[in-house]
This record gives C-alpha cells, sequence and structure tokens, in this order.
C-alpha cells in the first residue's frame, strides 16, 4: 500500500508541475500581453489625452482668472468709503456690466445661454446689453 502511494503521488507530481508551470506561463503571457497594450497604444489616444490635459489647463486658467477678479473686486469694495457716499446705481451697473461679461465669455457670445446661466430671460439680457452699451 505505501509503494502505491508513493507511484500516486509520483505520477501526480509532474500533473502538479505541469499545472504550475502552465499558471506561470500564463502570467508571464498576461503580464506581456499588458505590456505590449500599452506600447502598442494607437498615437489617436494620447492626442486625444493631450488634448483633455489642454482643456483642462485652459478651464484651470479660467477659474483663476475669474478668482483673481473676484478678489479684486472684494478687495475695491473694501475700500469704498461709507462715510463719503456710495453712487448706488453707478456700483449696480458695474456690477450687472460684469456678470453680463463673464456669462456671455463663458457662453461664447450665445446670449441665450448666458440668460440661462444668470437665470434672466433672453429679453431682460438683451436690454441690459443694450443699456449699458456692452461689447462682446
Amino acid at each position: 500500500m505505501r509503494a502505491e502511494r508513493s507511484e500516486m503521488e509520483l505520477a501526480s507530481e509532474p500533473a502538479r508541475d505541469l499545472n504550475n508551470s502552465n499558471h506561470r506561463s500564463q502570467e508571464s503571457l498576461t503580464t506581456k500581453s499588458s505590456q505590449l497594450k500599452i506600447a502598442e497604444r494607437p498615437p489617436r489616444n494620447r492626442m486625444q489625452r493631450l488634448l483633455e490635459i489642454a482643456d483642462k489647463l485652459l478651464q484651470e486658467t479660467e477659474t483663476l482668472a475669474r478668482d483673481t477678479a473676484f478678489t479684486d473686486e472684494s478687495n475695491r469694495l473694501r475700500s469704498l468709503s461709507l462715510a463719503e457716499g456710495i453712487d448706488f446705481y453707478s456700483e449696480v451697473e458695474r456690477f450687472e456690466t460684469g456678470l453680463i461679461r463673464l456669462a456671455l465669455d463663458q457662453t461664447g457670445g450665445h446670449q441665450a445661454r448666458a440668460a440661462r446661466l444668470l437665470r434672466i430671460k433672453p429679453t431682460t439680457l438683451n436690454s441690459k446689453i443694450k443699456l449699458y452699451g456692452i461689447q462682446y
């Protein structure tokens, strides 16, 4: 019986070794194929990725510009002296003009989209553009 077990164990060992070597070769093929896939990416994907990165950089630049404009405006408002008086209507006009320009810049000059961003009717936006003489 002992001899039979050792023969059975011996017979199964090459099968285990074969299974292990098959598993190892499959792992190495998978690794090699993934390395080949990375190396063989079409240039279009790289160009697309480059365009996406450039677009994100442009968006960040625009955000920083808006933040800078907001900071400048906040500093200017802090420097206003209530004791000397403030022309309310000119300040409102300046504020609305800035918002309208920002919305028009964001939408590429499309008034209906800018009105949606500002949550006003397009006719209201158009009348304010004419009233304030906003050029875009």
